[in-house]
């Protein structure tokens, strides 16, 4: 019997040390992350405004629809591992800027995404700044410390690239 009870305890032990981890991080995060690319504003526009084609492009993406609840605009994304996550279209001025919240106070994280997408020499910058909000403790102790606050929009940008046939580099 003790051989199931020291196993236990020291599982028992690591969540409590992660949840303590998680009630001291803060709450509330903003990352901006931007890359180069050597196509023009508007072919950077229709990609990341053309939701119905994400599973194309985007690593995890398995399915996406139309939310019809969306005054100006939204859709769902089925996401491998993150489940539903319906978003709403706040601001879209294009080819320059398009912003985007969560749409579901239920999840256990939430905020926008800032796209903003600039004329760079014969490309674009696509620049996009996640202002966040993890409310569960185990939620914001893996986002922040397992898997880095920059993990989702990096992997977007170097999607994006993919779908262009490019590689970028990374920066704020």
């Amino acid at each position: 019997m003790k051989w199931i009870l020291v196993p236990l305890g020291i599982i028992v032990s690591i969540i409590a040390v992660v949840m303590v981890i998680g009630a001291l991080l803060p709450r509330e995060h903003t990352v901006t992350r931007a890359a180069r690319y050597k196509e023009p504003p508007a072919a950077i526009w229709q990609a990341i405004t053309d939701y119905a084609k994400f599973p194309e492009w985007r690593k995890g993406v398995e399915r996406v629809a139309p939310l019809p609840a969306a005054s100006k605009g939204g859709w769902v994304e089925y996401v491998k591992g993150a489940g539903r996550i319906p978003l709403e279209v706040d601001e879209s001025v294009p080819p320059r800027r398009l912003v985007v919240h969560i749409a579901d106070p239920n999840l256990p994280f939430g905020g926008t995404w800032t796209y903003e997408i600039a004329p760079s020499g014969d490309g674009s910058t696509l620049r996009i700044t996640e202002n966040g909000t993890v409310s569960n403790p185990f939620f914001r102790f893996v986002s922040q410390v397992v898997l880095g606050l920059r993990a989702t929009i990096d992997q977007y940008l170097k999607d994006l690239a993919a779908k262009f046939g490019e590689n970028v580099t990374l920066g704020n």
